[in-house]
């Protein structure tokens, strides 16, 4: 019996605005240079995720701003690696998830610290996660091109918190988050 291991991380926990961001990956067979992706610049890490989502059963969760505010982040963590973890199209045998928190979940399913560092399928998701979230945010750059989404990705840089102090909030700042509300 071949046993499927999924590997789950997420994106986003200390942004300011969008989403919170997890990936669950079961690769089907050794991919080299899988780390975790904040080690990779943006375009080995797009190299990367295209070899990933071929070689691999993957699907993403998400958990909005307003969930975010709603539940705190990190239930929202664990409720967008919930949803990816569901939303795989094949069910694994064991799932490995990145941090000390685990998502409740009837699975046979283990928290790894450091386990983007050393766990490929995780590594795998840290990468597929950050380049979808990435990529989220630029699009959304385009819907508020005053806030510098496309530079920043919702991070607390400088920068942004200039941006809400001159503009004010959007529809996908974490209000709940210390400095965004003005």
């Amino acid at each position: 019996m071949t046993v499927l291991i999924a590997g789950v991380d997420e994106v986003g926990r200390g942004c300011l605005a969008g989403p919170v961001m997890a990936a669950a990956v079961i690769l089907k067979k050794p991919i080299p240079g899988l780390c975790d992706s904040k080690k990779l610049s943006p375009k080995k890490r797009d190299s990367l995720s295209k070899i990933i989502k071929q070689e691999s059963f993957y699907s993403f969760g998400i958990a909005t701003p307003q969930e975010i505010d709603e539940i705190n982040i990190l239930q929202a963590t664990l409720l967008a690696m919930k949803r990816a973890i569901l939303s795989l199209p094949t069910v694994p045998s064991k799932i490995l998830v990145d941090g000390i928190y685990k998502p409740d979940i009837n699975f046979n399913i283990e928290a790894i610290i450091k386990g983007d560092s050393i766990i490929e399928e995780i590594s795998a998701a840290s990468i597929i996660a950050k380049v979808k979230r990435d990529k989220y945010m630029k699009e959304i750059d385009k819907k508020y091109p005053d806030y510098g989404f496309k530079n920043h990705k919702g991070y607390g840089t400088k920068l942004h918190f200039q941006k809400i102090q001159e503009f004010g909030t959007t529809d996908i700042h974490r209000m709940t988050f210390k400095g965004v509300a003005v």
